[in-house]
């Protein structure tokens, strides 16, 4: 029978035992029942602080807010914020707990920030000497394909620090693994295994209901889009951020949506359809303005490529529309955010034609595939 790692911590309590402990989490921490790993934590551990990733431990931040340290009305435990002036857990943050827990959904894309959160709090373990406990859960767009190219490292970024794919295909006890073998933190590292987990699996093919781990992957569905879309993050197309379907609608006020579709056609993407639509953001880009654009439906999980559909669209797009345009880096001197997603200037550059690019991703995804392969904790 399939359980989350948390479901499993009665087998392992005794890596708790007169231990102060503390806990990354957000909503997406529950169990089958949704008891929500806090309390799970409260009742059988010496739970005595909690750490708030991007969006809040109770997922009520939407991106890019800031938090500072407060206390959970419920529990009582101070939430220290990784996602204010540190990303970090300090040495003062530290030294109030001996072990530190890891529970949040991944959604298996490398620019997502939970999986940087828990490599800096593997980091602070190794530093102050503290243990590091993963409660695994899916990667719900399963654990055997791998899409895309390897970071560069002069692209290093909260939204890519590790050479990794785009798709990466571990579980997020793997990809722990990995970034303590394969990148050198060395830090003193379990990981409470799920049962009967398959790496085939998607999320949808689990016993189990979605609990959104942010506000813009409200459902399943959106989740192979989010690999496709997120790059128009970097420009000045609307992702889909404020409407009823981030991700899997984009767009702008300029785009001609039947022109677009037209040219996707002769490209014969696989497992992908494409639909034109109108929408008016209620927030982020283009808010409160009627935009043109696409609704992506994917037909086929096994055969869509969501990570070239990507680059395919931002090369149709850029050659199609004058109005198209790179945003320009958040902060001065800084990448370019379409750079930091996609993990170097390939994108952006133009250097290679649009068929070499997708060669070179293919040929980055087979040699991150050998080299994941060796973090594999659960069977095809």
């Amino acid at each position: 029978m399939f359980k989350f790692g948390i479901e499993n911590l009665d087998k392992h309590l005794e890596l708790f035992k007169n231990k102060r402990v503390g806990l990354i989490t957000n909503p997406t921490g529950v169990t089958k029942d949704f008891k929500s790993t806090i309390d799970v934590l409260s009742e059988k551990t010496n739970l005595v602080s909690l750490f708030s990733p991007e969006h809040g431990v109770r997922g009520d931040l939407q991106a890019g807010v800031h938090l500072d340290t407060y206390v959970d009305e419920k529990t009582g435990c101070t939430v220290f914020s990784l996602y204010g002036e540190t990303r970090k857990p300090t040495k003062e943050m530290m030294d109030t707990i001996d072990v530190l827990c890891f529970d949040i959904q991944d959604v298996g894309a490398r620019y997502y920030t939970y999986i940087y959160t828990m490599a800096y709090a593997m980091m602070a373990c190794k530093e102050n000497d503290k243990e590091f406990v993963v409660f695994d859960r899916p990667n719900p767009v399963g654990g055997i394909e791998v899409e895309g190219n390897i970071l560069d490292t002069e692209y290093r970024s909260f939204v890519g620090y590790y050479p990794i794919a785009q798709r990466y295909g571990l579980t997020l006890g793997e990809l722990s693994l990995m970034y303590n073998k394969e990148f050198e933190i060395d830090c003193k590292l379990h990981v409470i295994q799920m049962s009967d987990w398959k790496r085939g699996y998607h999320f949808k093919d689990l016993d189990r209901f979605w609990v959104l781990p942010s506000p813009n992957i409200p459902t399943t569905d959106s989740l192979l889009p989010y690999l496709t879309t997120c790059y128009f993050e970097g420009t000045n197309v609307s992702e889909g951020r404020g409407t009823a379907k981030p991700f899997q609608t984009f767009g702008a006020p300029w785009m001609d949506a039947d022109l677009l579709i037209t040219e996707l056609k002769k490209r014969n993407l696989p497992g992908v359809m494409f639909r034109k639509t109108y929408f008016t953001p209620m927030f982020s880009k283009h808010k409160d303005t009627l935009c043109q654009g696409v609704e992506l439906f994917v037909t086929d999980k096994d055969l869509y490529k969501p990570v070239s559909t990507g680059y395919t669209l931002i090369y149709l797009i850029r050659d199609l529309f004058e109005d198209f345009k790179i945003l320009d880096p958040y902060r001065p001197g800084g990448k370019q955010m379409i750079d930091l997603l996609s993990g170097n200037d390939d994108l952006k550059s133009r250097r290679y034609t649009l068929d070499e690019l997708l060669h070179k991703l293919e040929q980055d995804a087979l040699a991150f595939k050998a080299k994941k392969e060796r973090y594999h904790l659960y069977e095809v």
